[in-house]
């Protein structure tokens, strides 16, 4: 039997297509809370220089105290929230494009025929329930939030989609207590929006349905607290 090799080039079309966040704010105590843009702005730091230094400099102390004193002024982006507003509203949209499995590029057939084969056998033993499972519970659980997740208090989830006209639309409250590091540990009362989550995104890899995701969060994070549009 001949031994297969891993072909050199090997490229996968992306089904899952996510636009970019926007970052609003809001006031959660207001009775009608108005959105409005997070601005980005620059900030001066004073900060050390910790780069090595060299041996003339460091066998002298006296040198050597003088350039330790001497600023590293930096120039830094900066996000966030108004002094009056206490949390952070994020926006994006989720399109779930059709999945055979085949290579968008690959230089190799007899690999790209083994690669389809796996993928293949894959679908049909357990079908693309429990992949979009564990899309819907990522998107459910505001993983993709980063380090605003972690500065949260509570985070509401709210996911939508279109199909036939009509506009569907999954709310969740507290996402914020949902456990990152396992699947199967859901909160209570998640498991039923997770599941039309799923079933949107099994219609999408599928190809029986035209599915845009609108995903919105809101983030309690409390009032003029920083908040973090890089995942930096």
């Amino acid at each position: 039997m001949t031994k297969l090799i891993t072909a050199s080039v090997l490229a996968f079309e992306r089904n899952l297509d996510v636009s970019d966040a926007v970052f609003s704010q809001l006031n959660s105590a207001d009775a009608n809370p108005i959105a409005t843009p997070v601005k980005v702005k620059e900030k001066s730091v004073r900060g050390t220089i910790s780069n090595r230094l060299k041996s003339a400099i460091s066998a002298d102390p006296v040198k050597l105290d003088a350039e330790i004193e001497k600023a590293n002024l930096q120039t830094v982006d900066v996000a966030m929230l108004d002094s009056n507003n206490d949390t952070l509203q994020v926006n994006f949209s989720c399109k779930v494009l059709p999945f055979n499995g085949s290579p968008s590029v690959c230089n190799d057939q007899d690999y790209q025929i083994a690669v389809e084969q796996v993928v293949a056998s894959y679908l049909d033993e357990h079908s693309m329930v429990e992949l979009a499972r564990r899309y819907a519970t990522n998107i459910v659980n505001a993983r993709w939030l980063w380090r605003n997740r972690i500065g949260s208090e509570s985070i509401q989830v709210t996911v939508k989609c279109k199909l036939d006209g009509n506009i569907q639309q999954i709310a969740l409250d507290n996402t914020r207590t949902m456990s990152l590091r396992n699947f199967d540990e859901q909160s209570e009362g998640k498991s039923e929006g997770i599941k039309q989550i799923t079933d949107w995104i099994v219609s999408g890899l599928k190809g029986d349905a035209f599915i845009m995701l609108q995903v919105e969060a809101k983030a309690y994070v409390g009032t003029g607290q920083e908040v973090y549009p890089s995942q930096e």
